[in-house]
């Protein structure tokens, strides 16, 4: 499994990942939301160039042109609800892929929030056999709700390649998702990796609930 950081070099998603991160920016949901569409925009751009591609005849009004252009039938598969922005984000690029939805949430089975499960609910996806899926998730904490969801999705059909995208990782997280796809042809593509979770299993420093940050509080 190969995995891409993307913090480790140079481009304006960076600002988008601070700002994200920022107390004092996160209070408008509408540019949290916006700054994880934009992240999954320039993620989808980045994963492009590591897809297959062939080359077509195009007719033009004048005559014919030659062009490179992918040949992935590509689905995009989001866990609710923070990863709806980042869908986007990567429908705005991959703008002719199928769409596949789970919806995974974590809940805590103690008074002190320190037991942390994870519930599937409901899933809708297309046929996922030999499709290249992206399966887009903002944050990769203990990977157990990443995994899962995947484990839902391979319900629809085994696909020919996966790739993985996150904005900001746990390490713990990432080694989680090494071992679950160990020598297996996935790429795992973060904003950031973070270097540990805390004891109610948030990334720290992270952001915080990427959710509640994006939709509002739930009760």
């Amino acid at each position: 499994m190969k995995v891409i950081n993307l913090a480790e070099t140079n481009s304006i998603l960076n600002q988008y990942v601070a700002e994200m991160r920022d107390v004092n920016v996160q209070g408008d949901r509408m540019r949290f939301r916006r700054n994880i569409e934009r992240i999954g925009e320039l993620m989808a751009y980045e994963i492009s160039k590591d897809l297959d591609y062939s080359k077509k005849q195009i007719q033009t009004p004048l005559g014919i042109a030659e062009a490179g252009t992918a040949d992935d039938n590509v689905v995009i598969a989001t866990v609710f609800r923070a990863g709806l922005p980042l869908h986007n984000g990567f429908l705005n690029i991959f703008d002719k892929a199928g769409n596949a939805f789970v919806s995974a949430y974590r809940y805590y089975t103690d008074k002190e929030h320190r037991d942390l499960d994870v519930r599937i609910e409901y899933i809708a996806a297309p046929d996922l056999t030999n499709k290249t899926v992206m399966l887009v998730d903002p944050m990769l904490a203990t990977g157990e709700s990443l995994e899962l969801a995947w484990k839902a999705f391979t319900t629809k059909g085994i696909p020919s390649k996966l790739i993985i995208a996150c904005i900001i990782a746990s390490q713990p997280g990432v080694e989680r998702i090494k071992r679950v796809f160990a020598g297996q042809d996935v790429t795992l593509w973060c904003g950031a990796i973070d270097p540990e979770i805390d004891e109610h299993s948030y990334i720290v420093p992270g952001l915080g609930d990427a959710g509640d940050l994006a939709y509002g509080e739930k009760i």
